[in-house]
């Protein structure tokens, strides 16, 4: 009985690490495609990309809901040029992710250019099969 009961336990394990790494892999991929859509100023995928109900926060204090982000990206009122992500973690908790990065950019805000240091906290939800950002807020690295 303790032997079949260790069995059913490691394959459980097994399988749920499994699927933990395969969302991990996902998340990632997501936060990827976020990342060129910013740059792109891809609307289609930031629409795809983004829960109906996203809070975006800015490091200067702005929040945006889902519209208003789209619409800075694509009108350029937010321009980024180059976006590098470093010091990535991401962590899952059933269908919520958890996602702290770098983000080190380019930008071109109102055809002025300048240069961004951020800390940033992503949380993305899982809907159905697809990763969406919930919310996000930067604050400046000091």
């Amino acid at each position: 009985m303790k032997y079949t009961f260790t069995i059913i336990l490691s394959a459980f394990i097994s399988f749920s690490s499994s699927a933990q790494s395969k969302d991990w892999k996902i998340v990632a991929q997501t936060v990827e495609e976020l990342r060129l859509a910013m740059i792109d100023a891809n609307k289609t995928k930031l629409e795809q990309l983004t829960s109906d109900s996203l809070s975006y926060g800015h490091s200067s204090g702005r929040i945006e809901n889902k519209n208003e982000f789209v619409q800075s990206i694509v009108n350029g009122k937010s321009d980024f040029v180059t976006i590098d992500l470093s010091e990535q973690t991401i962590s899952i908790t059933r269908n919520v992710s958890v996602v702290r990065h770098v983000l080190t950019a380019t930008t071109n805000d109102g055809g002025k250019p300048a240069t961004v240091k951020l800390k940033v906290l992503l949380i993305f939800e899982k809907e159905k099969t697809q990763w969406r950002l919930l919310a996000r807020q930067a604050v400046k690295l000091v």
